[in-house]
């Protein structure tokens, strides 16, 4: 990743750090290495890092036994603001965000009405700022109102207050090649990002489930991988011939690892994500019918969880994205086929991970700053986040302890959802401390209160 100047850290928004109180994490181990060292924070800035330093004066965070990562970035959540704000606000989502570890989070366009337009976007954008829990940064549409007929205004998006680096038409895909052809040549002109959520509709029509053995004991249509793998193939090949940045959402099968690796090794600058679902549960988990298991895509067979678990290792798949999707009770208490795809997670997304790769020795905390904070903020091109923990660098930064021991409730997330397939579940890494250039915005576990300063 490019070094970021200092000039650039601050948030294009209202808000920049504040001269608050100066805060010392003490006998904290960054990344989860070496010795612990104290870490000083002024101004939004980390100041100095070392050994037994002078905190007179420092608001104090004990350390002690925990990890220090740089604060974690989702470049692919659902925030429901503005529309469905009985499911999900900006300010729900943002302490959700928090209590997981995020400092920056990117809310996607299926709003109503829809960020088509840079109003919508400078709106969601100036209230994530007013609250200063976390930075949503908002994700323009591909195409006006989704309907995948006509192309947005990139550039005006790109150049509004809100500064749109990505647009992605999620929960549908860009179907049409010619006007993806259009978007993938138009995005390399304004130099954005282009995020496809793959699936070629005419393959899943009625789909609610996996295409596979699961799916047909169950009386449920299948959704086949082809229709992800399709698109996936097409669009790396748009790329290699009009350029551009494209992504891939939320990968899920085997075959998609497989294609994504083949585009890389020919020169496509593609990037994929992946989300902790995905890597995590597979169909099985549809035996009960109960729709707090339906995503779209659907979870697939343990063997494309293993392949996508592996990929993010080998680098294949870059990094990892919640498609936090929060839904009302209504939206899921019904039967499968009719409930909305989705489910929520911000707050549990850093303990799976932990969970799959750090606690089986797969991995360390250095691969989860890079797949959760560092690789998101590279590829959204965002500045200010995903940065070493050094001295001269922001202060957006987590805590965790890796070794405390809690059970998922989703009647205790901070969303107003509670739409988790984790209900139950016992994990061991857990967020305690959120960092927001200097301030602290997650503490013990707990949000910290909006500010909702008046934008000037």
């Amino acid at each position: 990743m490019t070094p970021t100047t200092p000039s650039t850290w601050a948030p294009t928004g209202h808000l920049a750090p504040s001269a608050q109180t100066p805060l010392a994490i003490t006998n904290i181990r960054p990344y989860g290495e070496g010795t612990p060292v104290d870490v000083l924070i002024d101004r939004g800035t980390i100041t100095a890092i070392g050994a037994n330093l002078d905190t007179t004066g420092y608001q104090i965070i004990d350390g002690t036994d925990r990890v220090l990562l740089p604060g974690l970035v989702d470049m692919h959540v659902h925030l429901r603001e503005p529309g469905r704000e009985d499911t999900e606000t900006i300010l729900t989502g943002s302490r959700a965000a928090a209590r997981g570890g995020f400092t920056a989070v990117f809310t996607m366009a299926n709003t109503n009405p829809v960020t088509d337009q840079p109003i919508i976007a400078e709106s969601v954008w100036a209230k994530g700022q007013r609250y200063n829990i976390c930075d949503v940064h908002p994700v323009g549409s591909i195409t006006k109102g989704l309907e995948g007929k006509t192309l947005t205004e990139f550039g005006m998006m790109k150049n509004s207050d809100a500064k749109v680096r990505m647009f992605s038409d999620d929960g549908k895909c860009v179907a049409n090649p010619l006007l993806m052809r259009r978007a993938v040549e138009y995005a390399a002109g304004e130099d954005v990002l282009l995020a496809q959520h793959c699936e070629e509709p005419l393959l899943t029509e009625g789909a609610c489930a996996h295409e596979g053995a699961t799916a047909g004991r169950l009386g449920l249509t299948g959704w086949p991988r082809v229709a992800e793998e399709a698109i996936v193939v097409r669009d790396a090949i748009m790329q290699r011939d009009y350029k551009g940045r494209v992504h891939i959402c939320h990968a899920s099968t085997k075959g998609t690892v497989e294609l994504v690796e083949w585009a890389k090794n020919h020169g496509c600058s593609i990037t994929a994500e992946v989300t902790p679902h995905h890597l995590l549960l597979d169909d099985s988990r549809l035996e009960t019918y109960d729709a707090v298991n339906k995503v779209n895509p659907p979870l697939r067979e343990s063997t494309d969880a293993r392949a996508l678990q592996q990929a993010l290792l080998d680098g294949i798949i870059d990094c990892v994205a919640t498609d936090h999707a929060p839904h009302g009770e209504e939206d899921k208490a019904c039967e499968f086929v009719s409930a909305r795809p989705g489910m929520l997670g911000l707050e549990t997304s850093l303990a799976i991970i932990s969970k799959l790769f750090v606690e089986t020795g797969r991995a360390d905390w250095r691969f989860v700053a890079k797949v959760m904070s560092e690789k998101p903020a590279e590829i959204t091109r965002l500045p200010g986040h995903g940065r070493p923990i050094e001295a001269g660098e922001p202060a957006n930064l987590t805590i965790v302890d890796p070794d405390c021991s809690w059970t998922v409730k989703g009647d205790r997330l901070a969303s107003k959802a509670c739409n988790t397939p984790y209900e139950d579940m016992e994990f061991s890494a857990k967020v305690t401390h959120t960092i927001l250039r200097g301030r602290i915005t997650c503490a013990d576990g707990q949000a910290a209160d909006a500010v909702d300063t008046p934008a000037r």
